[in-house]
């Protein structure tokens, strides 16, 4: 912020979203407690949906973790019957992760209870201030997505 004028406004901004951002992931350790999955588990679960046939080494540098805690993690994964490891059709070599039906429904639900959770908390809010929000932060996030 050396030399920078920072509006009132963004320094606000920042703040909440950080809030925010702490209670929904408290909010969410509490979701996934019902669904006796971990947060790495989770996210996991989400990578691997939007980036199918992915293979350990791109989970890992997805993740940012070592490709030993990666596999200990897919390990544990597929016992729970969430993922099954996958020869590559091209390159036998190549082992794919793919999310079974159960890894899909877990994900489906635990999003589902964080919407409900959010609409709840924005029941006050008019549907134009909601537009309004959404709009601000997809912009936001676009502009940041590629950094």
């Amino acid at each position: 912020m050396k030399g920078l004028k920072v509006s009132e406004n963004v320094v606000k901004i920042e703040k909440y979203l950080r809030k925010i951002d702490h209670i929904i992931r408290l909010k969410g350790r509490e979701i996934l407690s019902d669904f006796n999955i971990t947060i790495p588990q989770f996210t996991a679960l989400q990578i691997l949906i939007n980036n199918q046939g992915m293979t350990i080494g791109e989970l890992s540098q997805k993740m940012a973790l070592a490709c030993s805690t990666i596999t200990d993690l897919i390990d544990r994964m597929e016992r729970n019957g969430l993922v099954i490891r996958k020869k590559d059709e091209n390159d036998k070599r190549v082992v794919r992760i793919e999310v079974l039906s159960k890894g899909h429904e877990i994900v489906d639900k635990v999003l589902e209870k964080r919407i409900d959770y959010l609409n709840t908390k924005m029941k006050s809010l008019t549907e134009e201030q909601k537009v309004f929000l959404s709009e601000g932060l997809e912009r936001l996030y676009d502009s940041m997505k590629d950094d």
